[in-house]
């Protein structure tokens, strides 16, 4: 189904690990991996939090082969693969073990039925020391789950604000 729909570009057929977080195709999910595009966390303004009207001097850009996400906080990245969710199928990305057991945990995003993009990973560091994260390799996990009929309204019925997303991107309201 992944390759007949071109859900997930670019594809690794099978695990791909040898020294690295493993990503590629699994028993019953996929590990996607992580792009070396980050937005890391800063409050060096004291900004508020607030997700109606986020302030970008929040993050500090970053590119490169080997993220630093300071303790207690976070950085926002994308997937290296871009994703088509077909009308029939939920996805559901859940972070990996091997991170989680280090105190980096990966935000429970779904991937609503005829979703498309690449995805915007939120990985927050829980503990109090420094936490590498490596650029093109394995992050999280996505479960996929096929329903028996299409949805009555999609991602893209809807016209979902995070349709076809490119790059890290920041929370979004839709004005009233």
């Amino acid at each position: 189904m992944a390759k007949e729909h071109r859900m997930i570009e670019p594809f690794e057929d099978h695990l791909v690990s040898g020294g690295k977080v493993s990503y590629g195709l699994s028993s019953y999910g996929y590990d996607i991996r992580v792009s070396d595009e980050f937005k890391i966390f800063t409050n060096v303004h004291t900004a508020v939090v607030d997700p109606k009207n986020f302030d970008p001097k929040s993050f500090v850009d970053f590119k490169g082969e080997v993220c630093i996400v300071p303790p207690n906080s976070f950085a926002l990245a994308r997937s290296v693969e871009y994703f088509r969710i077909p009308r029939k199928v939920l996805a559901i990305c859940l972070g990996k073990s091997t991170f989680a057991r280090c105190g980096i945990i990966v935000n429970v995003t779904p991937l609503e039925p005829e979703w498309m993009g690449h995805l915007t990973i939120e990985i927050s560091n829980t503990t109090p020391l420094p936490a590498k994260i490596y650029a093109q390799e394995g992050i999280a996990q996505l479960l996929f789950l096929e329903s028996d009929e299409v949805c009555a309204v999609s991602y893209a019925d809807r016209k979902g604000k995070y349709q076809d997303q490119k790059g890290v991107v920041l929370p979004r309201v839709i004005p009233a």
